[in-house]
């Protein structure tokens, strides 16, 4: 390992200038980098890099599932969870079946256990890769919830298919209700430990004198203590990193300090950003070492089956997305729903078009145990493997290269109710209106002696970005970090009671606040 030091440190320089160059030419970087790990291994003398699932599972995908929690909306979320719900499991079961039926027609020596075993492989979609691609064009809110509820979701339901067609291989033989008993387990138990764990994590950062850097720290170790404890009772660790960070993102203020907050935003962030970029650049390196185990079969036979099975994963998901729709429009007129509008050709199109596959469908495929419990070899490792490694370079560059092209072709009608920024002014202004009554009736008796204390109040009745006075008192900071958590509270109020405000403006003036509260620290 130590070895190879210098080696994996040019990669993580290579990483960095090849993100920087993918936001300069407006390409989702997962392409870049899946390509450039794969020019990388063909150089002679580069160390052979060996993926193993472990690493991916228990290293990566937690925190990466952790923090899209904390960043998705649950108020977004729960609004669209119909929809969300069908993507997440309905349609990757749908694509999964049409993998299994497909491959056990056409490939010679896959049964439809194996089919399913590789459908429950490359059915989810990739979060990252979508949103690297979306956060270059404009979508209206909708389609971006749906894809960032979705993605927090459709992992969890591929490898639970995944399993059961595991245990289908190993042991020839699927009993139904057995499954469904594993199936339930997999769920409540996960979305249970998820909640219970969260639940620990968030008394022990309330009442244990920690500062921020202890509870950055704590943080950090929540994916991973709410992942490996549902794996042990065989539950979807999956679901209880997903429901466990939701639980925490949505008491975040109860909780944690500003400092903690702003800190630990930092802090994911850069985590996040270059395991996402080293995992990327994996899945090319890896190719070598995929390529040399085919035997069974030529390389043209298996790139021809990628491509097949390529092919398949985009029809299948492209006419579940226009068939989730349709049922939505149909259920409309027997329950309510979060948007009876016909969304026309155009959504249904996105939303299937957006089908990137990433490091969890090679995470699943690697994973695939060489031998079975009776000695004997796999059967179709290594084709399975082959096939997976195509999807994934296959989608990224067909998908994930032509998907801004259509979004600014179709030409979506931007249909919020307001733009994020009116919307931004719009609500700091009634805070402002909230504040300054609340100075107002609250310490009414101190405003006429207290200068400091008029400025305060001047300074949101104008709407101004700073306190100008840097000579404010002990007694005033004790009114002003009062009237912060008043504005804070009747932030949180307000994103309850309005449910057609875009909840990250309510984020936004919430981080606003957090730097109004250490910039007291300064003063």
């Amino acid at each position: 390992m130590l070895e190879n030091f210098p080696f994996y440190l040019g990669i993580l320089i290579v990483i960095l200038l090849l993100i920087m160059l993918a936001n300069r030419i407006k390409v989702a970087y997962p392409v870049l980098l899946v390509l450039a790990g794969l020019a990388i291994s063909f150089i002679p003398g580069v160390p052979v890099v060996n993926i193993e699932p472990e690493l991916i599972f228990f290293i990566f995908l937690p925190p990466l599932l952790y923090e899209a929690a904390w960043k998705i909306s649950w108020k977004e979320m729960w609004r669209w969870r119909r929809i969300i719900t069908s993507f997440a499991f309905v349609v990757v079961f749908l694509s999964a079946l049409s993998v299994a039926l497909v491959a056990n027609y056409i490939i010679p020596g896959f049964s439809l256990a194996l089919g399913f075993l590789l459908g429950g492989i490359v059915s989810p979609p990739d979060a990252v890769s979508a949103g690297a691609i979306l956060k270059f064009v404009k979508l209206p809110r909708t389609i971006s919830s749906i894809l960032e509820g979705e993605s927090l979701l459709n992992d969890a339901s591929s490898l639970i298919i995944f399993r059961f067609a595991m245990i289908a291989v190993a042991t020839q033989q699927f009993i139904f209700y057995k499954a469904a008993l594993s199936f339930s387990w997999m769920i409540f138990g996960g979305v249970t430990i998820g909640l219970l764990i969260g639940w620990l994590f968030m008394k022990a950062h309330k009442y244990l004198p920690t500062d921020a850097n202890a509870d950055i720290v704590l943080s950090l170790l929540t994916p991973y203590i709410i992942y490996l404890a549902a794996e042990e009772v065989h539950s979807s660790g999956v679901l209880a990193v997903v429901s466990g960070g939701l639980l925490l993102s949505n008491n975040r203020h109860r909780f944690l300090s500003s400092k903690s907050r702003l800190q630990g935003i930092n802090v994911w962030e850069s985590l996040c950003f270059i395991l996402n970029g080293l995992v990327f650049m994996l899945i090319g390196l890896d190719l070598p070492q995929i390529t040399r185990g085919l035997e069974e079969v030529t390389i043209a036979t298996a790139i021809g089956y990628g491509i097949l099975i390529t092919f398949v994963l985009i029809i299948s998901r492209i006419l579940s997305s226009y068939g989730a729709v349709i049922v939505t429009l149909i259920a409309r007129n027997f329950i309510t729903v979060a948007d009876s509008r016909n969304p026309g050709f155009k959504t249904p199109f996105i939303l299937g078009w957006t089908g990137m596959r990433g490091v969890v469908s090679l995470a699943a495929a690697l994973s695939i145990p060489v031998y079975l419990n009776n000695g004997n070899g796999f059967p179709q490792r290594n084709l399975i493997l082959f096939i997976t490694f195509i999807v994934i370079l296959l989608t990224l560059l067909i998908q994930g290269l032509t998907l801004p092209y259509f979004i600014k072709k179709i030409k979506f009608k931007i249909d919020d109710d307001l733009p994020r920024d009116l919307a931004f002014n719009l609500l700091r202004k009634e805070l402002a209106e909230h504040a300054s009554d609340y100075l107002r009736v609250k310490y009414s008796d101190q405003i006429q002696n207290n200068p400091s204390l008029q400025q305060l109040i001047q300074k949101w009745e104008q709407h101004s970005n700073g306190i100008d006075d840097e000579s404010i008192g002990t007694e005033l900071k004790d009114i002003y970090l009062d009237l912060l958590n008043q504005q804070r509270k009747w932030l949180i109020n307000k994103n309850k009671e309005d449910q057609t405000l875009d909840e990250a403006v309510i984020r936004r003036q919430m981080h606003y606040l957090d730097i109004e509260e250490e910039k007291l620290r300064f003063i």
